[in-house]
């Protein structure tokens, strides 16, 4: 296959992009394909003459990336590309947006209130407030935990909430919920094995993730099949709600009561070969460059299948 692979971006995760775009090429190179790395943040994509490629893999996190920009320019090439389209890639990669999907779906999530740059700071308090501590700060629009704050009371609320709008605009005040956290990682009808995070931090903040050496990832742990099948189903729901397609990692936590609440989707996972989805797919006995392969040739088959002007938006379905 000819592969244009997207990486780098000017997004808060652009250190991120780069290894799994580099990871990905290596890989898919690794197998005799023939691949073009292309940084959008020296490459204008609205007007870039897209070389000839059998398809795009996007491997850009955070902003113009993951939130439906990129997708609806890829629309316009009529290339197929990797992951969800972009309905569904802003949907999730906005986050008071998807929690109000999977409400409407009955989709367990913790209880948020949501922010702007102009809303009131006692308003604000007030709503965190009736929420309840310990709460989260989070950007709207951000990932990798970028942004976000652990706030145990009134007084570290104000330091969050100016935090959060160095990353955006808007925010969400978000209900904490003590207990383990969990990813399942999802491809069209392939399910992952679990896996739970373990971390010494106060929550999974970007250090646990990306730099602690601490942070432990264990694959398919011991759990009992209710507890897996109640973490399974509410994974499915998420990405079903949102009309996701292709690889993507749903996010959760197990309260202490065992009942599941999904976090976010996340439609452009990381994709080094020590990420989540490799870590997972290994398990099932899937190498990692056969992972990209497979998830190139699913991009090509779904372009295949998908009628003009409704690529992979399967949200209004």
């Amino acid at each position: 296959m000819r592969v244009t692979v997207l990486m780098g971006g000017t997004s808060a995760e652009r250190a991120i992009s780069l290894q799994s775009g580099r990871a990905v090429a290596t890989a898919l190179e690794s197998l005799g394909h023939r691949v073009i790395r292309i940084d959008p943040a020296e490459t204008d994509l609205r007007t870039f003459d897209w070389p000839q490629s059998d398809l795009v893999f996007i491997a850009l996190h955070g902003t113009f990336g993951e939130d439906g920009q990129v997708q609806a320019i890829l629309e316009k090439t009529d290339l197929p590309y990797t992951g969800s389209g972009p309905t569904a890639s802003r949907l999730a990669f906005h986050k008071s947006e998807a929690k109000k999907i999977f409400l409407q779906h009955n989709i367990p999530t913790p209880n948020a209130t949501a922010f702007t740059d102009r809303t009131e700071f006692e308003e604000i308090e007030q709503r965190a407030q009736q929420l309840g501590y310990p709460v989260f700060v989070k950007p709207e629009a951000q990932g990798s935990s970028i942004g976000v704050s652990m706030v145990n009371q009134n007084s570290e609320l104000e330091a969050a909430i100016r935090l959060s709008l160095q990353y955006d605009s808007t925010g969400l005040v978000e209900k904490a919920v003590t207990g383990t956290e969990w990813t399942l990682g999802l491809f069209e009808e392939t399910v992952f094995p679990l896996i739970q995070i373990k971390f010494r931090n106060r929550f999974y903040d970007h250090h646990a993730k990306y730099e602690d050496d601490a942070t432990d990832f264990v694959v398919d742990p011991d759990i009992s099949p209710e507890i897996k099948q109640k973490l399974v189903s509410a994974g499915i729901g998420a990405y079903r709600s949102l009309g996701v397609s292709g690889v993507a990692r749903v996010d959760l936590i197990l309260d202490q009561q065992n009942e599941p609440s999904v976090l976010e989707v996340n439609t452009i996972p990381g994709m080094t070969d020590h990420s989540n989805i490799p870590l997972a797919a290994r398990a099932m006995g899937w190498s990692f460059p056969s992972l990209c392969e497979k998830i190139c040739r699913a991009a090509i088959e779904s372009k295949k299948m998908s009628p003009p002007l409704l690529h992979r938006d399967s949200y209004d379905r």
